[in-house]
């Protein structure tokens, strides 16, 4: 990642917590390009998209943005939100999983609260014969976000899978540890500002990182979500696993919504299954911020539509 892009990279996450910008994109933001990359403000909206997405050969998984809840009711609450939309996705017959946010649980109100939480929803997944991906955040809720997956895998539950970040020193580490479990993990670059002395702060290194932890764990076991628009990071999985043998029931490539879809339909046409991580929910500012950090050329996007009428 050159100076340039670093810079911008952290303009744009700081101005994520600016709480003057927050205010004036959510009076703007769907109109400036935020719908591209949300798929509404409402469960009616979002399944509309994830219909369509669907039916063009994707499946999806989709989580009610928000984060940062401190407080245990409405962490609770939020969790029955999340019980409801595991029904209606059952109801609609939609391939369609969820992707939750430890913090939007209750995780700053108490490591149990959010574990009792998404440990509710995980026994709903199953019933349902569905599936959890616990979101990772900041470096430092790595060890808390583990804790508690390893919690649910030893209180029995399969359907439920965790992410690991590229960018961070520490996930080789993690990955190994968590192997004997045949752990369900995306592997992805990360999204979140973090200092030098966690995180790769060179873009080839999040890169190489990125895939030594997609190649042990496509080797070694589990089933392997490789979460990237990186196109040299695509074609090098694909060779990987053909070249090894490697099934494709053993792993899939996600993809947000709103980005790269003649590449997501591209693969499917291949043969290769896509998921498309499809949010929604008024609370998308921090979630458009860092899609727009993780590439900046996004911005140009947003630029774009405060021109059109």
């Amino acid at each position: 990642m050159d100076v340039f892009s670093r810079a911008a990279r952290r303009t744009i996450l700081s101005l994520a917590a600016h709480p003057g910008v927050r205010r004036w994109v959510g009076r703007h933001g769907m109109r400036l390009g935020a719908a591209r990359f949300v798929a509404g403000e409402t469960l009616d909206q979002c399944v509309e998209v994830l219909r369509r997405l669907n039916a063009a050969g994707l499946v999806t998984n989709t989580t009610l943005l928000g984060e940062g809840v401190k407080d245990a009711v409405a962490a609770a609450a939020i969790g029955e939100t999340y019980l409801g939309v595991l029904d209606r996705i059952a109801a609609e017959g939609l391939r369609t999983n969820l992707a939750v946010k430890l913090t939007h649980l209750g995780l700053d109100a108490g490591e149990d609260v959010a574990c009792s939480n998404v440990a509710r929803l995980v026994a709903r997944a199953a019933e349902l014969g569905n599936f959890i991906r616990i979101d990772m955040e900041e470096s430092a809720r790595v060890d808390a976000t583990l804790r508690i997956y390893r919690r649910l895998r030893s209180d029995g539950f399969d359907n439920v899978g965790t992410v690991l970040q590229s960018y961070l020193y520490r996930s080789e580490e993690d990955l190994r540890s968590l192997l004997p479990l045949r752990p369900n993990l995306r592997i992805v670059k990360g999204a979140y500002l973090e200092p030098p002395e966690v995180a790769y702060p060179g873009k080839a290194d999040v890169d190489r990182n990125f895939i030594r932890l997609a190649e042990i764990m496509l080797t070694d076991g589990g089933y392997t979500a490789v979460a990237t628009h990186d196109e040299r990071i695509i074609v090098h999985v694909m060779e990987f696993t053909q070249r090894k043998g490697i099934g494709r029931d053993r792993f899939e490539f996600q993809m947000l919504y709103g980005v790269r879809p003649g590449t997501q339909l591209d693969l499917v046409r291949q043969g290769y299954r896509v998921l498309v991580a499809t949010p929604y929910g008024a609370d998308w500012y921090p979630y458009l911020m860092r899609r727009l950090a993780e590439r900046p050329a996004n911005v140009l996007f947003v630029v774009r539509n405060l021109f059109r009428r």
